[in-house]
């Protein structure tokens, strides 16, 4: 069997790092906002680009962090509107929903998933705050055309980073793109924590400063609390495995590229469409996902001849139980996306053999 993603082999690659980092932190009796925290978030922001980042518990966290940061600073106030993609993971809508602002949903291109730039500027409102974009999959959803946007309605500019980190725009890295970046450290992604954890990164100083005390129960100084905030803190086992995996996540990409570029060259079945990419470089191939019209009966028959898949996503959030009293729309292109994409086996421990075992039975079907 093919599987989807080994995250134990990955894990392993780097396995005598990974175990001396986490036995340094048990070691140290410092386990809560110390030195392998301060380190990566050093590390991080280098990086990345960006003059700050904060280690937090989860991507969703970090979003939401962000967003009640600029509602405490008094950029944003409850029930402006923030414009989102319809076709993302539900964490983009739900830190939107959480902090008491109202999600407005935009159709995705149809070749490359991410939003649609010139279907942005017609749902803005005299109430639209802020425009958070998605690098969905791992490719680059920022242009010069929604910058340009964001700039002539001063609209803060929110990166989804959570699938792309080390994606670059003309040599600028996604989580330096925007006002501020939200970035998921799930095991799954890129750069993969073991366990859940999660950053913001920015350039705002005050944003830094607000959203680092947010985080911290909404306090600078221990036991005095200027915000009504959460605990949400990255803490020092997670940032310990992220300093080792962050030194490789360039090398990490760059295979998973010769992957992409391996399926794109070799998949030849007429019944399946194969994504489509801007650049080389503004794409790193979190996942590597296909359409057909017939899903269900592609994932078994794959199943069936030993390769694992999954699908990004079933639901699109209008469409979810959650949401069923908050949207009532027809969103044709997130629909269609919905019910025909399928994700293959992709990930830096991948074997050329793999590679070329999953091509054949795709291109038998």
């Amino acid at each position: 069997m093919i599987r989807f993603l080994d995250l134990k082999k990955i894990t392993q690659k780097n396995y005598e790092e990974i175990k001396e980092a986490v036995n340094r932190v048990v070691d140290s009796g410092q386990y809560i906002l110390g030195n392998e925290v301060e380190k990566f978030e050093r590390n991080f922001a280098t990086y990345c680009g960006t003059d700050h980042c904060i280690g937090v518990a989860s991507g969703l966290d970090a979003l939401s962090l962000i967003l009640r940061g600029y509602i405490e600073i008094g950029i944003i106030q409850e029930g402006d509107e923030v414009i989102v993609p319809a076709n993302t993971f539900i964490a983009t809508i739900l830190a939107v929903s959480r902090n008491g602002l109202i999600p407005v949903l935009v159709e995705p291109d149809i070749n490359t998933y991410n939003i649609r730039s010139d279907k942005i500027e017609a749902s803005i409102t005299s109430k639209t705050k802020a425009l958070i974009i998605v690098h969905l999959y791992g490719q680059c959803a920022y242009n010069e055309q929604i910058q340009n946007i964001c700039n002539h309605y001063n609209l803060k500019l929110i990166e989804d980073n959570a699938q792309s980190q080390g994606a670059l725009y003309k040599g600028k890295k996604t989580g330096s793109l925007g006002d501020a970046a939200g970035i998921s450290f799930y095991p799954g992604k890129n750069l993969g924590a073991l366990g859940d954890a999660g950053a913001v990164t920015t350039n705002d100083r005050e944003l830094a400063e607000v959203t680092r005390a947010l985080a911290n129960y909404g306090s600078k100084v221990k036991y005095f609390h200027e915000y009504v905030g959460l605990n949400s803190r990255l803490d020092e086992i997670q940032a310990a495995v992220l300093n080792v995996k962050l030194k490789y996540l360039d090398e990490d990409n760059q295979k998973r590229r010769m992957i992409a570029n391996k399926y794109l060259k070799q998949i030849t079945n007429p019944k399946i469409i194969l994504p489509k990419l801007n650049d080389e470089q503004s794409h790193v191939w979190h996942l590597f996902v296909i359409r057909t019209d017939k899903r269900e009966k592609l994932q078994r028959y794959l199943l069936q001849h030993g390769v694992e898949t999954l699908i990004h996503y079933p639901v699109a959030p209008h469409k979810q139980i959650a949401y069923k009293n908050f949207f009532n729309m027809s969103l044709p292109v997130t629909e269609k996306i919905q019910d025909e994409v399928l994700s293959l086996p992709l990930s830096p421990v991948m074997t050329e053999e793999n590679v070329n075992q999953v091509t054949l039975v795709i291109n038998k079907y």
